[in-house]
């Protein structure tokens, strides 16, 4: 086999390897938590988490690295490719759910919960959800 051929199998086992980590850990996040990870209900918030995060990345007083992140953010849920398509069970939805929790961990890190929980147009229970994909708990208010 070609060196080359080597280097690029390598590359690509490496970040499927990284994946599949990923998804372990928010999957064992989400049952430290209490509740298993439904997919689908993550991707019924994405209305709500694209909302959130074009209110964020238009709010003058989030860090301009933060909204930054969030306009690439809107960017990757717009768009029609994913890194893993969606018709594939669990795995097309997980990587949807990771790229949020990632970019929500970082807004809140750096902009504030506050600002979060503030700009959030969906419901509490929504809220909820997603606070706790990004690893942060209950909303305030939330039972």
């Amino acid at each position: 086999m070609p060196d080359w051929l080597i280097g690029i199998l390598s590359v690509v086992g490496g970040f499927v390897l990284l994946w599949m980590l990923l998804l372990l850990l928010l999957s064992i996040q989400q049952r430290r938590a209490g509740a298993d990870a439904d997919w689908r209900g993550m991707l019924r918030l994405v209305p709500d988490v694209i909302r959130l995060a074009k209110r964020l990345a238009g709010d003058p007083t989030v860090p301009r690295g933060t909204r930054w992140w969030l306009l690439g953010l809107l960017g990757y849920l717009l768009l029609p490719i994913d890194l893993v398509p969606d018709f594939i069970p669990v795995l097309g939805y997980a990587d949807d759910a990771i790229v949020v929790a990632v970019v929500l961990r970082f807004a809140i890190r750096h902009a504030g919960r506050e600002a979060i929980e503030r700009h959030w147009p969906g419901t509490p229970a929504g809220l909820q959800s997603v606070l706790t994909l990004a690893g942060q708990g209950k909303a305030k208010g939330v039972a």
